[in-house]
């Protein structure tokens, strides 16, 4: 059974005529009859009365209510998938870690919702293991997130490199460790920190760190967002390591201090945009693909020009 002898079908029953069924159908009569002849040798049942006028028999009444669905069902995907390439989907989601969402992407953002209006764009903070996950299980279409090989690797993936930034240290202002110009690896070790939870790119990258150093890392807390990170680092008695992106605001606090370490080389953040192959075909993700390279921050773009 063909997609091609139900139309066939349901054109006939439409119009009473196998000749005017031909014409509706593009193909000629003989081809026609050839299609229900067919269909009816699958199904084992007469589906019409071969008179003037084309008549439904009895298990031809029975099929048309099934075939109507099965051919509006096949009409709608078609229109779907055509407005899918032609860049009509209606809503495009993002997800993207928490430091971004505040400073990188809210011009791209913009300028993506004013070139398509019609495209309802979802964005929603995440860390990067979780944001790389609902991208597999296809429930995101594009993830900004800090480099993890052990999820972006595979055949469908397109993982684009956007910037490499320091991880630098936030102290209350009045903290012993805000007198250093440069904060020496062995004065930080010494102090309890706020860290993220499991699942997010810079815990692991911390405790990947202080491991390599033979060092314990005292995790006295646990958040998941930057305002947290700023208001339990405040009350003056807990320090954490955060990149540089994630610090804006902090810099511009009187009651914050924002240190580099004194020896910081190879500890980074890498932060990169995924999608997949087959996403990256269609029009308004292609776009905002580019959108997010064209707004790369000016702070990172020497940094992406050397690499």
């Amino acid at each position: 059974m063909r997609l091609e002898q139900l139309q066939a079908f349901l054109a006939i029953a439409q119009t009473g005529s196998f000749q005017q069924a031909a014409r509706k159908c593009g193909v000629t009569q003989s081809t026609i009859s050839r299609q229900i002849q067919s269909l009816e040798a699958d199904l084992g049942v007469e589906l019409f009365h071969r008179t003037n006028h084309a008549k439904l028999t009895i298990g031809g009444e029975c099929l048309l209510p099934r075939v109507r669905k099965i051919c509006q069902e096949w009409q709608t995907a078609t229109q779907e998938l055509t407005d899918l390439i032609a860049g009509k989907q209606p809503e495009l989601c993002i997800a993207a870690i928490h430091s971004l969402c505040a400073s990188y992407l809210p011009p791209v953002l913009q300028k993506f919702c004013h070139e398509y209006p019609e495209v309802q764009l979802r964005v929603t903070s995440l860390g990067s293991d979780r944001a790389l996950k609902v991208l597999k299980d296809g429930l995101v279409d594009l993830a900004i997130v800090m480099n993890n090989r052990f999820l972006t690797t595979g055949r469908e993936m397109v993982v684009e490199a956007l910037y490499e930034e320091s991880i630098e240290v936030l102290t209350a202002a009045h903290h012993p460790l805000a007198q250093y110009e440069s904060i020496p690896w062995s004065e930080l070790v010494r102090y309890p920190q706020v860290v993220f939870k499991d699942g997010y790119g810079m815990q692991r990258l911390v405790q990947d760190k202080f491991e390599r150093l033979d060092a314990k890392l005292q995790a006295a807390l646990e958040v998941n967002t930057l305002d947290a990170f700023r208001g339990v680092v405040r009350q003056g008695q807990l320090v954490a390591l955060l990149p540089y992106s994630a610090l804006m605001e902090a810099r511009n606090d009187s009651t914050l201090a924002v240190r580099p370490l004194a020896d910081n080389s190879g500890f980074t953040r890498r932060v990169v945009m995924v999608t997949t192959q087959d996403r990256l075909q269609i029009p308004p993700i292609q776009n905002f693909w580019q959108l997010v390279l064209e707004y790369i921050p000016p702070q990172f773009q020497q940094q992406r020009s050397a690499s």
